[in-house]
């Protein structure tokens, strides 16, 4: 083992048993001390990655070596940043509204554009497959299930992915006692997406819970085969 592998399995063994403190006294100075630690590492890891892939190449490079144009392209940017610094200041806070608001708006963008395109669409799509009956057919995808079972595995897709869609409508009316309320049909399809959402969120923290349990053995079991 060379020197530099055995500082870091000497530090992964302390940084560990620093963590585990966590269980045997709760909050504690060591596990604080190994939790600033990490936060430190990763911020500063942070920091260089965002000056070498993006500050120097794109913003230092440009205007050092970059021709005229990519200057002048650069000017945009540049300005907007430093409007942007104005809001650390409450007097000129004003002037870096512009910039705030450009980059909450390609921001809002990005991520509708992301759920579209990448989620919404792609699951009505997948959706509508289900119902498919060629993929039943012999030699198809779903030949296995038959036609029954795949009209069945489709329905509850759909009905699953309605039911929650309207657990999350809020167009709620004012009723005789003015109180809001859902109308009728939404409701009645919300509370069945209620039990979808439930199963959903316990099929995730199951998830999570093995992959901390595998992660909390992979520890003990590098503790317990620990050797210089």
């Amino acid at each position: 083992m060379g020197t530099v592998d055995l500082v870091f399995t000497i530090a992964s063994f302390l940084f560990t048993l620093l963590v585990l403190t966590y269980l045997l006294m709760g909050d504690n100075p060591f596990f604080r001390f190994a939790t600033y630690t990490f936060i430190g590492i990763a911020a500063a890891y942070l920091v260089v990655i965002t000056f070498t892939q993006v500050i120097w190449p794109h913003l230092f490079r440009s205007l050092l070596v970059g021709s005229m144009e990519e200057r002048s392209l650069l000017a945009v940017p540049v300005v907007g940043s430093l409007f942007l610094r104005a809001k650390l200041f409450p007097s000129i806070s004003r002037l870096g509204n512009p910039s705030m608001a450009y980059v909450v708006g390609i921001g809002a963008a990005v991520t509708i554009g992301g759920t579209l395109l990448g989620t919404l669409f792609p699951q009505t799509a997948a959706t509508v497959q289900l119902f498919d009956l060629r993929g039943a057919a012999p030699g198809g995808v779903n030949s296995g299930l038959g036609i029954g079972a795949t009209l069945l595995d489709g329905v509850f897709i759909l009905v699953g992915t309605i039911s929650t869609l309207a657990y999350f409508h809020f167009g709620a009316r004012k009723c005789a006692d003015q109180t809001p309320q859902r109308p009728p049909g939404i409701e009645a399809l919300a509370r069945i997406g209620q039990y979808f959402i439930a199963i959903t969120f316990g099929s995730l923290f199951a998830g999570v819970y093995m992959a901390a349990l595998s992660a909390l053995v992979e520890r003990i079991a590098f503790l317990l085969n620990f050797r210089l």
